[in-house]
């Protein structure tokens, strides 16, 4: 029976895709950047690449945050600061939010019968920023942000630290609800927790990452977690 239920927030709950593509339009213009459709996909693909470079450690969150702005400006050969864009774009970023259809309805469901706790590999100012306006803290016991822990989902540690302020806290009674396999799945296999796989565009898994769960909605995540 399940106690304990971990949400990753981007993508799963509010609607990162469009946030981004918001923050960077608004960024770019700031910038004197055309924001054309080409140079925000490129963008996309680039920050994916990066944030799972720092899933493995290869590289530092700081070194995401700008080198993603390096990379695109220097292949589209753009004249612009990396840096300036960087914090031009978490302010940005972190007004206003999105909420994927039906995500405060599924919260607003299982709140009371499940101990919520939100897990983000976001930073702490966009983040907080987001959440301030979304109106959901209510719904949680505990929020955890990779750059306030020190270390990023999957890394067991950063799911150790979790754990250590839960009262309580019992492995077998808890699972992580995420989008991301190698994010949020890997790190619920690293951590000893059960998984559920939020697939809402029904994704094939050509992965060695095997969640325990999947859900291609919202009413399957909240049918899972009844009957695990």
């Amino acid at each position: 029976m399940i106690k304990t239920v971990f949400f990753d927030l981007d993508d799963t709950i509010l609607d990162f895709k469009l946030s981004e593509r918001n923050a960077l339009i608004k960024t770019f213009k700031e910038l004197g950047i055309n924001p054309e459709d080409n140079l925000l996909d490129r963008y996309s693909v680039i920050n994916l690449q990066q944030w799972k470079r720092l899933e493995v450690k290869e590289i530092t969150r700081e070194q995401v945050k700008v080198g993603r702005y390096k990379i695109v400006f220097d292949e589209f050969g753009i004249d612009a600061s990396p840096e300036l864009a960087t914090k031009l774009y978490e302010s940005n970023l972190a007004c206003g939010h999105y909420f994927l259809d039906g995500a405060p309805q599924m919260l607003e469901k299982i709140h009371k019968d499940f101990d919520l706790y939100l897990v983000s590999n976001g930073s702490k100012r966009v983040q907080e920023g987001r959440l301030s306006t979304a109106n959901i803290n209510q719904y949680f016991k505990g929020i955890f942000i990779s750059e306030v822990v020190g270390c990023e989902k999957p890394a067991k540690e950063f799911f150790d630290y979790c754990f250590s302020k839960i009262d309580n806290f019992d492995r077998s009674c808890a699972v992580i609800v995420g989008d991301s396999l190698t994010s949020d799945i890997k790190g619920g296999v690293n951590s000893g927790i059960k998984t559920i796989w939020y697939n809402p565009n029904k994704l094939e898994n050509s992965s060695d990452i095997k969640p325990d769960y999947e859900a291609n909605s919202f009413e399957e995540i909240i049918q899972t977690l009844y009957n695990i």
